[in-house]
């Protein structure tokens, strides 16, 4: 049987099943969860289908209003028919495919109409909005870490989506090349995720600041020992760039997109914290990282490991993984200096900053690095420590 409830309604039901609210709560939970994106269910027409639901018996007032600011405010939850209707709405809606007729596809099917170097304008302007939607909502998510499961599959979904969209964009406008006359073509910047996240990779605070992390995807390899003498970490380090760059040059020649090189990373960790402040390195557990872009998927690094792996002749790119990376709230400082230099630093993270600002670790020790070793003096090597953080009331 098909059900009848619009899908603002059907949100608005699921809300009053999941717990008794009010008006107000429930503009702050669409909000929160990011939910308005995809319902439409604006401020001024929660009440209206409030209204609506209660006459067809599936919401009831219950208990008295709750006075706030002295203004009443009526609390709604599910009756047992609303619980039933629910339940089947909501699995007709799981079961079924809806189909989808974005704006988008109008048109793309008028297309012939639009000036040339005016289209690739309005492509590139969709790719900006895109690119900020996704960071709006890893945002959101990111600020929901305690919400039930549910909710952070929707957040999966709607993150799938965009970033589906975003890799065919990529792919489609450079199908199209410039605009501009040839010989004079000027190509599509290539993603640099020290432009993308600059709060992220080009930091300007030397005293240690929260910052939210999005969820990223990586190239890793895992490993232990001393990484100055160790030659598994020198032989991860190099693997990894050997797959880093087979990937960017397929993309490139595939259409699918063109990308900077991002700088390599490293998550830290040992049995005894204390063999970080007493720089014991060769009983540091380390996972190798590189930044990929989003379109870079599982598939495409396994072909670039047996493609690297044929040219190289390096092991060690069989030990390579794909790693998605959500760390959330973070402390975060630009440290400036030898890596040996850092022990003070992390110190203060430790034994002040942490309980200054009510937090305790997350996650694992986390270092970007900014400079070459080989290229830059050690007193001015650029490195971003980042230690992902909880409030201690969670």
């Amino acid at each position: 049987m098909k059900s009848n409830l619009s899908a603002a309604e059907l949100t608005l039901l699921g809300l009053l099943v999941e717990q008794p609210r009010h008006g107000y709560e429930l503009e702050a939970v669409i909000s929160e969860r990011g939910m308005r994106d995809w319902t439409e269910i604006g401020f001024s027409s929660i009440y209206y289908l409030l209204t609506k639901l209660r006459e067809r018996g599936l919401i009831s007032q219950v208990g008295p209003s709750q006075s706030q600011g002295g203004k009443a405010r009526k609390i709604y939850a599910a009756t047992a028919g609303g619980h039933r209707a629910c339940a089947e709405a909501a699995e007709e809606a799981i079961a079924e495919p809806h189909p989808l007729f974005p704006r988008v596809l109008v048109g793309l099917a008028n297309q012939p109409a639009v000036d040339h170097e005016r289209l690739l304008a309005a492509l590139d302007q969709r790719s900006r909005a895109l690119a900020e939607r996704i960071e709006h909502v890893r945002r959101a998510a990111s600020s929901q870490q305690h919400a039930p499961g549910f909710v952070h599959a929707i957040f999966d979904y709607t993150l799938g989506q965009l970033s589906a969209e975003q890799a065919w964009l990529t792919h489609y406008r450079a199908s199209l090349g410039d605009a501009r006359p040839q010989g004079r073509e000027t190509p599509v910047a290539p993603y640099d995720v020290k432009k993308q996240h600059k709060e992220l990779y080009a930091p300007k605070n030397t005293a240690w600041a929260v910052v939210d992390i999005p969820e990223q995807q990586f190239i890793a390899i895992d490993g232990t020992g001393n990484p100055n003498t160790a030659p598994a970490y020198a032989a991860a380090v190099e693997a990894l760039y050997a797959v880093a760059y087979t990937l960017k040059f397929a993309s490139k020649r595939t259409g699918g997109g063109d990308f900077v090189v991002a700088p390599l990373e490293g998550l830290w960790w040992a049995q005894r914290p204390e063999a970080f402040t007493a720089r014991a390195k060769d009983t540091w557990n380390w996972t190798m990282l590189i930044n990929m872009p989003p379109w870079i998927t599982k598939e495409m690094i396994e072909d670039a490991k047996q493609t690297a792996l044929a040219k190289k002749k390096l092991p060690t790119i069989s030990q390579l993984r794909h790693l998605p990376l959500h760390e959330g709230p973070s402390a975060q400082v630009l440290h400036t200096g030898s890596y040996d230099d850092e022990a003070p630093v992390l110190h203060e993270l430790h034994h002040s900053y942490l309980d200054a600002h009510g937090l305790r670790e997350s996650g694992l020790h986390h270092e970007i690095y900014l400079s070459d070793p080989r290229k830059t003096a050690p007193e001015k090597m650029k490195t971003i420590l980042r230690q992902p953080v909880e409030h201690l009331d969670r």
